[in-house]
């Protein structure tokens, strides 16, 4: 696997899943990915990967045999709309519906849906608003 940008000041540099069905998760996380315009960054018999989501089998190299288990872990989307379509695209694919696409009360503006993936892990895409875009934009740095 290749990393094509590092983005300092994230507190999760990266996500390891360890699922049952590789191709079932793949279906899956290729659709939802691709409603939230993700590109699928690359794969094998046996793993894939996208931006900063590594999936595997169980017998793959770097699952060292373990399923991982259940997560819940949000992509950002850019607006109300690819949240809808994230949902959409996951219950067409192999998801199940956890929180169909709506408002949340943790802060004014945060539009979310929540699905399961095929190993039941909640997966959330979240659009923060646009009162509350620039402040999630900021970038911290540091020096080597």
């Amino acid at each position: 696997m290749e990393t094509q940008q590092i983005h300092r000041g994230r507190l999760i540099d990266h996500l390891h899943l360890v699922v049952r069905d590789v191709a079932a998760s793949r279906r899956f996380y290729e659709a939802v990915l691709g409603a939230l315009g993700i590109p699928m960054g690359g794969g094998g018999e046996d793993w894939f990967w996208a931006d900063e989501l590594f999936v595997s089998s169980a017998d793959s190299e770097a699952a060292a045999g373990e399923l991982t288990g259940r997560h819940h872990f949000a992509f950002q989307a850019r607006d109300r709309a690819q949240v809808e379509a994230f949902h959409a695209a996951a219950l067409a694919h192999g998801g199940r519906d956890h929180g169909a696409p709506g408002e949340r009360p943790y802060h004014p503006g945060y539009y979310a849906a929540f699905v399961l993936d095929p190993d039941g892990n909640n997966v959330e895409a979240v659009y923060h608003g646009p009162a509350q875009r620039s402040a999630a934009s900021v970038h911290i740095s540091f020096d080597a």
